[in-house]
């Protein structure tokens, strides 16, 4: 007898349980349940040993049917019961149910072990972008960690001391860190331009959109996010 006299089949029995859900094809069961059709001709064919437990479990929450009964009602072992010659022992249905629990407990332990191994290797990525980031941000405003308390203390120093020498510490670290984190600003302080609500936050007066009206902070931008609309008053 070959192989494929030996192959049961389990097409009724499916199709009857897709009806209840309303599927009426396999194509429409294997797009439904987000597997392939290859993997819905192995449960047509009493191949349930050799299919995965993901799988088995998106087919059954498809089929609103438990896992369990999925995997007894297309065990292969099972339904041979039926058809074993009378001379023949029949095979012990317990077992064979205990067999599908030993494979499904042991397909859970291996998933649960990878998904363990793949959080601890999530984990490690995500310490390591940190670390990278506080460094390069750490580049970018290495004149201001250095030069910066020296040129404060000498302010403190000689009060007489222009504040203007102490801008460009600050602002070109600034401006080199916002480029980095693509950051833009919106506006200029004491720029007359029209009012757009939509970026601007009006601090005195009243305008309406496209009234002219005064930078007093400016804003940011991120790409298409607003950080932090433009702070304005009236003219």
């Amino acid at each position: 007898m070959t192989s494929e006299e030996n192959t049961v089949d389990f097409t009724p029995q499916l199709q009857a349980l897709m009806q209840t859900v309303n599927i009426f094809n396999f194509k429409a069961l294997s797009t439904a349940a987000k597997v392939s059709k290859q993997q819905i001709i192995k449960l047509r064919r009493g191949q349930i040993e050799e299919m995965r437990l993901g799988t088995l479990l998106k087919i059954s929450s498809t089929l609103q049917i438990a896992i369990a009964d999925l995997i007894a009602t297309f065990s292969s072992e099972v339904s041979q019961t039926n058809q074993t010659p009378n001379n023949l022992a029949p095979i012990n249905l317990k077992d064979s149910e205990n067999k599908n629990s030993q494979l499904l407990q042991d397909e859970i332990v291996t998933l649960k072990a990878e998904y363990s191994r793949l959080e601890q290797k999530l984990e490690q990525q995500k310490e390591l972008l940190q670390q990278e980031w506080k460094q390069s941000t750490l580049q970018i405003i290495e004149s201001l960690l250095l030069q910066f308390p020296t040129a404060a203390q000498k302010a403190r120093e000689n009060p007489q001391l222009s504040a203007a020498n102490l801008v460009p510490l600050i602002q070109k670290p600034v401006e080199k860190l916002l480029y980095h984190w693509d950051i833009q600003v919106i506006g200029k302080v004491n720029a007359e331009i029209p009012y757009n609500p939509q970026e601007h936050q009006l601090l005195e007066g009243s305008a309406q959109a496209g009234d002219i009206v005064k930078i007093r902070y400016i804003g940011y931008r991120q790409g298409d996010k607003l950080l932090y609309r433009a702070k304005v008053i009236s003219v």
